[in-house]
């Protein structure tokens, strides 16, 4: 297995966790709770992005 591919898993992985903490914040009734969820989601997407960024040997832009 290469190391692209060893990338990619782990960011399908990080984004499969972010869809998971996004649904528990849309089910969640107290709005501090479904704040810290949200957050967490988009922190997990934003470091999917940092892994693909690094697996896939482009340069991040920023």
């Amino acid at each position: 297995m290469s190391v692209a591919d060893e990338s990619r898993g782990r960011a399908e992985r990080i984004r499969a966790k972010a869809q998971e903490m996004q649904e528990a914040a849309d089910r969640a009734s107290d709005p501090q709770e479904r704040d810290r969820l949200k957050d967490k989601a988009r922190r997990l997407r934003e470091r999917s992005d940092q892994v693909t960024t690094k697996g896939d040997g482009s340069m991040n832009p920023l």
